[in-house]
Formats: structure tokens, C-alpha cells, sequence
């Protein structure tokens, strides 16, 4: 092998640096979502397990939930799911070969994200207010 043909790779990948195209954020965020949903099951089916055993339990967890950080949470995981549902939903239409083109690949992308922020703040109103 010569000299010429050995291409020289970096040393140091600074992945903060690295402009990603919106599909690409997407999948990232689909997978942060999905590790975030799957880490707090747990602790959610604890919750909800707690707040149907007795009245004083709900009036209890009703309680912690009227503060503003846990409503912040709350929003937070309701916009994960909704997120990573939304994004799943992508991604099996890719997998049967629908919106593979890059135009219809972006576009499906910022239906995603604008779906899942429309849902989220419906639920938001629904849910928390």
C-alpha cells in the first residue's frame, strides 16, 4: 500500500460540533425518549398504583402533582411519549419503504415534531391544568 491512498481519519470527533439534518435529531430523540419512557415506567406504574389505593392516597398525589415542577415533569413525559409514539409511527412507514426520499424524509420529520408538541399540549390542558 502507498502512501497516497491511506486517508487520514480525525483524532478527536467533537460530536457537539456535528450539524445533524432534522431527520437525524428526530431518530436521536426518539431513542432518548424511548430509554427516558422505558427508565421511568417503574416509578409512573408505582405512582398510579399508589394514587388508586385510597382516597387519602389520590388527595395525597394530587397534592405533589399541583406543584409547578411536577407539572414541568409531567409535561416532560407526556411529551416523550407522545414524541416517541409519534416518531414509532415514522419510523414503521420508513420500514415499509413510505417517505424514504429525502424531501418526503424531512418533511415527515417536521410532522413529527409538530404533531408531538400539538399533542402534548392538548394532554397538557387535558391532563394538568
Amino acid at each position: 500500500m502507498t502512501e497516497g491512498c491511506i486517508k487520514k481519519r480525525p483524532k478527536y470527533l467533537n460530536v457537539l460540533q456535528i450539524r445533524l439534518p432534522l431527520p437525524g435529531k428526530l431518530s436521536i430523540l426518539h431513542r432518548a425518549s424511548g430509554v427516558g419512557l422505558f427508565l421511568l415506567l417503574g416509578p409512573l406504574i408505582w405512582l398510579f398504583q399508589s394514587s388508586v389505593s385510597s382516597p387519602e392516597c389520590f388527595e395525597t398525589f394530587r397534592g405533589v402533582v399541583a406543584y409547578p415542577l411536577a407539572k414541568v415533569v409531567l409535561a416532560g413525559l407526556i411529551w416523550a411519549f407522545m414524541h416517541h409514539f409519534c416518531a414509532g409511527i415514522r419510523f414503521l412507514l420508513l420500514d415499509v419503504h413510505v417517505g424514504t426520499e429525502l424531501p418526503s424524509a424531512r418533511q415527515s420529520a417536521v410532522i413529527v415534531f409538530g404533531v408531538s408538541l400539538v399533542l402534548t399540549g392538548v394532554l397538557w390542558g387535558v391532563l394538568l391544568w
